[in-house]
């Protein structure tokens, strides 16, 4: 077994979920490697927990979803449910051997199997620890534009880095979103302006997604106004998105473009909520420096925020709800076109670099120091 399965499964057991003796825990693997399978089974009995364990695969799943019907998929939700609701942990893993392979399912029908899977997800985010993480392959490594071998390096580097070292930093910029009403954003196509007043904020320091670094909240919902131009591409639903760019009044998205812009307005008019904004967040993590249609590492690179139509979370509530979350990604490092974040008109980053001395501690420039140094 590649040592590094077992070093990615005692962080993801230990560091993330805190996995504790007598604890029932649901390991979900999409086209994964059964050694890494195995070497969770391993940590989570090495720690006095049960493991329980669903295989998937991503072909499966397309015939399931693209022939299936709302009767099937809503006992199949029943049927997960009862499993969800006996887990006091979960973590997966998703392998894709090809991203695009339900780029074919009709939106309409992507929105049934959606609607109906609901309350699991719902479940499974706000009543278990969790954490969620792709695997490398070869399909990730040319999204990336390298080679496997170099991105499997990569990918472990990035996974199993020690996030604690970015705590401090987190706390710093979570204690002022606290203290923060109005937030404006400024960059090439974007001028946005809400308020986060009175909203959670949350850190991310390596407990739920893997890769992980941001910290977020969400907007009030009713408050965004202006426009933003996202210069990440993007998969959702199987299919990609260039060019997003989207316009708002009192909150809503009231104009939507971008290179599939029929698909992009179906998705959100799923349902009212797919039109209002459930989360922003800042992205920090100084290995993540370029964007792979992979929102799991794409939503965490250096320099970026991200603005997210759809669900928030309840950790972080602004109260919209919608079968949709979709985090759209802007980096603003001046290879990208650079850009502003203020704070009540005070500048807090330019061109991905944070400006105040308490925040400084998040730059790429110290993590990466410091990690160099270790």
């Amino acid at each position: 077994m590649d040592p590094r399965f077992r070093q990615l499964a005692d962080g993801l057991l230990g560091f993330s979920l805190k996995l504790k003796k007598g604890e029932n825990v649901l390991i979900k693997a999409i086209d994964v490697p059964t050694d890494m399978v195995k070497a969770l089974i391993e940590g989570v009995r090495k720690r006095g927990a049960w493991p329980f364990v669903n295989l998937e695969q991503a072909a499966i799943k397309r015939i399931l979803y693209r022939t299936g019907a709302k009767q099937q998929f809503e006992t199949m939700n029943a049927h997960e449910l009862v499993q969800m609701k006996a887990m006091d942990a979960y973590v997966a893993l998703r392998g894709a051997n090809n991203i695009f392979e339900l780029s074919d399912i009709p939106a309409k029908q992507m929105q049934v199997v959606t609607r109906a899977f609901k309350p699991v997800l719902d479940w499974r985010v706000s009543k278990t620890r969790w954490v969620v993480l792709r695997w490398p392959t070869p399909a990730m490594a040319q999204q990336a534009v390298c080679s496997t071998e170099t991105f499997e390096d990569f990918y472990f580097k990035v996974c199993t880095q020690d996030y604690a070292r970015m705590i401090p930093g987190m706390r710093a910029l979570k204690r002022l979103m606290e203290r923060t009403d109005r937030v404006r954003i400024t960059g090439p196509g974007t001028d946005l302006r809400f308020s986060i007043k009175d909203i959670d904020v949350v850190t991310c320091g390596g407990a739920r997604n893997i890769p992980d670094g941001e910290v977020f909240t969400a907007p009030v919902k009713t408050s965004v106004e202006g426009e933003v131009s996202f210069n990440t591409p993007t998969v959702y639903e199987g299919v990609c998105f260039d060019s997003v760019r989207l316009v708002f009044k009192k909150g809503r998205i009231v104009e939507a473009t971008a290179n599939n812009a029929k698909r992009l307005n179906a998705i959100l008019d799923s349902d009212p909520g797919a039109r209002f904004i459930g989360e922003f967040s800042i992205g920090l993590n100084p290995y993540i420096l370029q964007p792979m249609r992979d929102i799991l590492f794409d939503e965490k690179i250096a320099g970026s925020f991200h603005f997210t139509p759809g669900q928030a979370y309840e950790i972080a509530d602004n109260g919209n709800r919608s079968q949709v979350h979709w985090d759209l990604v802007c980096i603003q490092r001046p290879e990208y076109g650079g850009g502003q974040i203020y704070f009540d008109d005070k500048l807090i980053r330019k061109d991905g670099e944070f400006i105040p001395k308490a925040l400084q501690k998040l730059n790429r420039s110290y993590l990466g120091q410091t990690e160099a140094n270790r």
